[in-house]
C-alpha cells in the first residue's frame, strides 16, 4: 500500500484557484482588446505581452489540472496536511521462509593459547607454536569444524602484550597472531565470558577482540551478543560467566535472549562459564539457570569451566551440555584428565518453527599423545571412544534421559 502527503494545495484550496484563472482568462483578453483600441501604434508590444500571458495562464491551469488527476488515482489514500514537500512511503511485508533450513553447530570447550607467567617455556604453547605452523593444533578435529556451518569455543585467555597482570594464580596471555589457530581450524566464533578474559587488564580483552576480528573471528560474552547469519537464518549467542546463580544472571539471561529475539534470531545459543573446577557433577545452580535459559527462548545450552567433562540433559526437547572439559588447552601441560567432547546440534528452521534433531556427540582426548599435552585435540577411536562416551553416559545419568544423544 502507498501513502501520499500531500501539503501544498489542499483540495478547497485548489477549486478557488481554479476559478481565479477562469477569471483571468475572460478578462484578459478584454484588456488587450481595449489597450489596442486606445493605442494602435503599440500593438506589437501589446500582442507579445498578450501571447506571454496566455501561456502563462494555460501553463498554470494545465499544472492545476494535473495535480487534481492525481487526487483521483484508485487503490491509493490520500492524507492532507500542511507539508510543503510531498513524501512517499512504501509498506512491505517481510517474506516467511516456508522452504526447510538445516544448520548445524559445532562446540567444543576451553581454549588457552598462552602461558602464565610462572611457566616454563620449554613444553608451553607457545613453545608448540614457535615450532610449528597455526595449523597444528587444529588439524586433527579442522574437516570436522569445516563440515558443519559454524563452529564455537570458549577462549579463556588473553592475546595481548599487556604487563598489567591480574594478582590472581593463574593469569593466560598468548600473542595476537594465535589467533591465526582458530581461522586455520575452522571455528568462526568465541564465547568470552569466562574467569581469564581480563587477566591483563581491561586493555587485555580490547587486545583479545582486536586479535580475533582480524582473523575474522566472531566473539560474544558479558554484554555483548551476536548473530551470524547463516544460509539466511540468523543464529543468536550470549555467554555469560557465573559461578552462582541469582536473581541478577537470571534477568541479564532474560535481557540478552530478548535483545537476541528483537534482533531477529531464529535460532538463540546459551554459552555459560559456571561450575567447580574438577567437578564432573553439575550444582544445582547450574541446573537452574540452564532450565531457565531454555524456558526464556534458547534453543541450546552449551557449559564449560570446570576443566572436565559434566554431563548432558534434555530438558522440555532441548539440549544442556553442562560441561565440554578442555580443548586445545594450553593452561597445562599435563592435564589429570585428558577426556572432552565436541557435541554438534542440527538445527532445521521452516518458517518461525524450529526443530532440534538428536545431539551428536564426538569424544575426544585434549592431545594426540597420551603421556603428555601436545595441544592438539584428537577424535578417539575404538576401545578409547566407547570408554569416553560410557563415562559421559554414567555422569549423565541422574541429569534425565540421554538416549537421544549419540556418539
Amino acid at each position: 500500500m502507498i501513502f501520499y502527503y500531500r501539503g501544498a494545495f489542499p483540495l478547497k484550496k485548489r477549486k478557488k484557484q481554479i476559478r481565479r484563472f477562469a477569471y483571468i482568462a475572460v478578462l484578459f483578453p478584454l484588456a488587450v482588446y481595449r489597450s489596442i483600441r486606445k493605442d494602435k501604434e503599440s500593438i506589437p508590444v501589446i500582442a507579445l505581452l498578450a501571447f506571454l500571458g496566455g501561456v502563462i495562464i494555460v501553463g498554470l491551469a494545465a499544472s492545476q489540472w494535473r495535480s487534481n488527476q492525481t487526487d483521483n488515482i484508485s487503490g491509493e489514500i490520500s492524507i492532507e496536511d500542511s507539508v510543503a514537500t510531498e513524501t512517499v512511503a512504501t509498506v512491505t511485508a517481510t517474506p516467511v521462509r516456508t522452504e526447510p533450513v538445516s544448520i548445524t553447530v559445532s562446540f567444543a570447550g576451553d581454549c588457552t593459547f598462552g602461558m602464565d607467567s610462572s611457566f616454563s617455556y620449554e613444553g608451553s604453547f607457545n613453545a608448540m607454536y614457535d615450532s610449528n605452523d597455526p595449523e597444528y593444533f587444529l588439524q586433527n578435529v579442522q574437516s570436522i569444524f569445516a563440515a558443519d556451518d559454524v563452529t564455537v569455543v570458549n577462549f579463556e585467555g588473553t592475546l595481548t602484550d599487556s604487563e598489567d597482570r591480574a594478582d590472581k594464580t593463574w593469569a593466560f596471555r598468548g600473542d595476537a597472531e594465535y589467533a591465526k589457530v582458530l581461522s586455520a581450524g575452522s571455528v568462526e566464533a568465541v564465547n568470552l565470558a569466562n574467569n581469564h578474559s581480563s587477566d591483563y587488564g581491561e586493555e587485555s580483552l580490547a587486545d583479545t577482540k582486536a586479535a580475533l576480528s582480524a582473523e575474522g573471528i566472531t566473539y560474544f560474552g558479558f554484554e555483548e551478543t551476536a548473530i551470524l547469519e547463516v544460509k539466511g537464518i540468523k543464529i543468536g549467542f550470549l555467554g555469560l560467566y557465573t559461578v552462582y546463580t541469582d536473581d541478577s544472571y537470571t534477568s541479564q539471561l532474560e535481557a540478552r535472549i530478548q535483545e537476541l529475539q528483537d534482533e531477529g534470531a531464529a535460532v538463540i545459543i546459551a554459552s555459560f562459564h559456571w561450575g567447580y573446577e574438577n567437578s564432573y557433577t553439575p550444582e544445582q545452580d547450574q541446573i537452574e539457570l540452564a532450565h531457565a535459559a531454555i524456558d526464556a527462548g534458547a534453543d541450546l545450552v552449551i557449559g564449560h569451566h570446570p576443566h572436565v567433562l559434566q554431563g548432558i540433559e534434555e530438558y522440555n526437547g532441548h539440549y544442556i551440555a553442562y560441561s565440554l572439559g578442555n580443548f586445545c588447552f594450553g593452561g597445562n601441560y599435563n592435564p589429570a584428565d585428558y577426556d572432552c567432547i565436541i557435541v554438534q546440534q542440527t538445527f532445521t528452521v521452516t518458517g518461525a518453527d524450529v526443530d532440534i534433531e538428536p545431539l551428536q556427540v564426538i569424544p575426544c582426548s585434549v592431545s594426540s599423545s597420551s603421556s603428555y599435552n601436545n595441544y592438539q585435540p584428537t577424535p578417539a577411536e575404538g576401545s578409547e571412544k566407547e570408554r569416553i562416551f560410557e563415562k559421559l553416559q554414567a555422569i549423565s545419568a541422574d541429569l534425565g534421559d540421554g538416549s537421544s544423544w549419540t556418539p
